[in-house]
């Protein structure tokens, strides 16, 4: 295994800046995940780990060695590509076997470990099938199989799912946390994908315009976001243009825009959850599952009333759309037999002062 530190690593190409001075450590045996939309430059990050890019500036460290110069094929890192990259014309034993041929292992140990391997990814059944015979999520084992046979400090993993279907993307989730795991291995994943980020982390890297805006466990990337572009990236969220008017002990009052109308809101205040310095455009944020909804009014704190304007079902979850003078705000709710929400009818909707984040805006108008 292998620690990586990144140490103000910028990478250029041309005037296009794809990394701009990029600061993480990942630790031995850590599950790390690259997170973010396309183009953002989580993949480009990969490839100078993999050697596959150098860095314009900085540095880049396995433990304590200097490995931003270094050719990939002397960085004992697998790798596992987006397309799989397997040979076609090859059975699954001589593509799992390729990396061990390079490296001139002898041909017991080579046998050895790559039926190994292929036990571990539970495809010793099919070791003298051709790749192009097997299903895509068979093919995705191969090229795990091929980037663990090798024995590396390091796995990389660029975004493997994604050309598979739903269902199997699901299983091989699983698949992929079992062998890192078992491995004990440091792994780097790179996805765009937010539900995959959460279920399978350890920690997360969120990226936006070569820029990494936050680090964090999924629980703290989804409940504490440090910006709008995190919490509108990272599942749903209500985001409203704010402004603070008080802060007194442990409550900031906010006024937060609703259509033609501004609203009051009570938020409580701790240290990760509003900065008084910050001197930019704000946001408030809230969850929909963490808005509640009410039949009747009850003077409630952060209590307005509003109007349903359209229910969606989605079997164990009813998502709510609700009007608050102009404001539409989203709120989940688990469904049971009470859950009998129309459209059209009126509502109070509670935002609940500790679920409440005022958060700093840096993608632009919240609104």
């Amino acid at each position: 295994m292998a620690s990586i530190k990144i140490e103000n690593v910028q990478k250029a190409f041309g005037k296009v800046v794809a990394v701009d001075h990029l600061n993480l450590e990942i630790k031995d045996g850590e599950f790390f995940t690259f997170l973010g939309p396309s183009g953002c430059g989580k993949t480009t990050t990969l490839r100078m780990i993999a050697g596959f890019y150098y860095p314009t500036k900085g540095v880049v460290r396995f433990g304590d060695k200097d490995m931003t110069r270094v050719p990939p094929e002397k960085r004992n890192t697998g790798m596992v590509f987006q397309n799989y990259a397997l040979f076609p014309h090859m059975t699954v034993f001589e593509n799992v076997a390729y990396g061990l041929r390079v490296r001139k292992v002898g041909s017991a140990a080579l046998k050895t470990r790559v039926q190994d391997v292929l036990r571990k990814v539970r495809l010793d059944q099919y070791s003298d099938r051709q790749v192009s015979q097997l299903s895509g999520g068979q093919q995705q084992r191969v090229a795990l199989a091929r980037a663990l046979v090798i024995e590396p400090e390091i796995l990389l993993l660029d975004e493997p799912l994604s050309n598979l279907d739903a269902k199997l993307r699901d299983e091989m989730r699983s698949e992929i946390l079992r062998l890192q795991k078992e491995y004990k291995i440091t792994t780097i994943y790179v996805t765009h994908d937010q539900a995959e980020a959460l279920s399978m982390s350890d920690r997360i890297a969120v990226f936006n315009f070569g820029v990494c805006h936050q680090v964090g466990t999924p629980s703290e990337i989804y409940n504490e976001p440090v910006n709008d572009f995190v919490a509108g990236f990272i599942g749903e969220i209500n985001l409203l243009p704010a402004e603070v008017d008080k802060i007194e002990n442990s409550q900031v009052t906010v006024s937060a825009k609703t259509g033609e109308d501004t609203k009051k809101l009570v938020v409580h205040n701790d240290p990760f959850n509003f900065n008084p310095k910050n001197e930019g455009a704000l946001a408030l944020s809230i969850r929909p599952e963490s808005v509640k909804l009410h039949s009747e009014p009850a003077g409630r704190q952060n209590e307005f009333r509003g109007k349903v304007e359209n229910v969606e079902f989605f079997g164990s979850l009813v998502n709510a759309t609700v009007n608050i003078d102009g404001m539409l705000l989203q709120a989940n709710m688990l469904n049971n037999v009470k859950t009998n929400l129309q459209p059209g009818a009126d509502v109070w909707a509670e935002l609940p002062e500790d679920q409440i984040r005022i958060i700093p805006v840096v993608s632009g108008d919240p609104a």
